[in-house]
């Protein structure tokens, strides 16, 4: 298949998750065999039009990230190239309108990625980019029902979950003293008191905790496990690597996710593939209960009180360091979610 995705920026330029998740996909597809190329403000040094890294194809729409001349451009360029499919980030807005245009020239289905954390500004801007594609993907339902009131319909939109390497779930290397994990960045919708408030809970038990993430908020949770007298028993861990996170998944028996803000759940997923038992404090702006709804091996909480007892309830199950139930979010599965999106347009 010949497939076009656009971003004006990269992920040199930007940590957007929709153009994260746009380049992933044009790498894994690109892997595939399939014809890929990544239209994009040019970032690398010399002045050649095209850039090759591994199996992917960069094509410089202009040089540097200007975006008024990088959507002139867009239409023509991506005519010339006659993909089957163009598939292209939601920021900025005004790359996606130039990306519906060069659908048209090019007689080629538009597929908008959403992550729901995009900046976009003008809402009748917004409007038109979710309304207008043939398909809007969105990480999960909760993002789904956002773009829906936006102006897009139950038949342009798709969930296509987050996809995470499931074959590091093989190669077991579980950390030790840790019973129990909470990851994300540490900032204003991290909620981490409801967490440590309910290790609190469980005093009288042997646990040990860790917590992965840094942010602006790190100090103040710090000095709330102290406050609480467990600061002897929670690990702030820090900003870790994924190597690091799998291992602490593996020798976690529980993974607690209390977040108020989340559009995807990312390292829930990762901490029930390497077999924790999922407790997810309901919030009504996070998306985190979606993926254990119909999982046997997990929790739904509402309170400090009830993530204490789900944490007791927990040693129920048996411990695990891999749950092949989740190989279905392998980066090589959710690609042919795209696929098949793909084919149908």
């Amino acid at each position: 298949m010949r497939v076009a995705l656009v971003a004006l920026k990269t992920v040199r330029h930007t940590d957007a998750e929709s153009v994260r998740r746009v380049e992933r996909l044009a790498r894994s597809l690109a892997a595939r065999g399939h014809d890929v190329t990544l239209f994009c403000g040019q970032w690398w040094d010399d002045y050649r039009d095209e850039f090759f890294d591994d199996d992917l194809r960069y094509r410089s729409v202009t040089y540097g990230t200007a975006l008024a001349s990088f959507c002139t451009r867009l239409p023509a360029l991506l005519a010339r190239y006659r993909p089957d499919v163009i598939h292209a980030a939601a920021v900025p807005p005004q790359q996606v309108v130039s990306t519906l245009a060069a659908g048209q020239f090019a007689q080629a289905p538009v597929v908008v990625e959403w992550y729901g954390t995009e900046n976009l500004g003008d809402h009748r801007l917004a409007s038109t980019i979710a309304g207008r594609p043939d398909r809007v993907v969105t990480p999960s339902e909760f993002v789904r029902t956002d773009v829906r009131e936006l102006g897009a319909t139950e038949a342009n939109t798709t969930v296509v979950p987050e996809s995470i390497d499931f074959s590091m779930t093989g190669a077991a290397n579980p950390a030790a003293d840790v019973d129990i994990v909470y990851a994300r960045r540490l900032d204003e919708a991290a909620n981490l008191d409801n967490f440590l408030l309910g290790l609190a809970e469980l005093r009288g038990r042997d646990w040990q905790a860790a917590v992965v993430g840094d942010g602006p908020l790190r100090e103040e949770y710090e000095a709330e496990a102290g406050r609480l007298r467990i600061d002897d028993r929670v690990e702030f861990v820090g900003d870790a690597t994924r190597e690091r996170r799998v291992s602490l998944y593996q020798g976690a028996h529980a993974f607690v996710q209390t977040a108020t803000r989340e559009q995807f759940a990312t390292e829930l997923l990762w901490a029930l593939a390497c077999g924790c038992v999922g407790i997810v404090e309901y919030q009504a702006q996070s998306s985190a209960h979606e993926l254990i709804e119909h999982h046997e091996r997990a929790y739904r909480v509402t309170s400090p009180e009830e993530i204490a007892d789900a944490i007791a309830d927990a040693g129920e199950y048996p411990h695990l360091t891999t749950d092949d139930e989740w190989a279905r979010f392998d980066h090589d599965a959710v690609a042919e979610q795209y696929l098949e999106i793909y084919d149908r347009l």
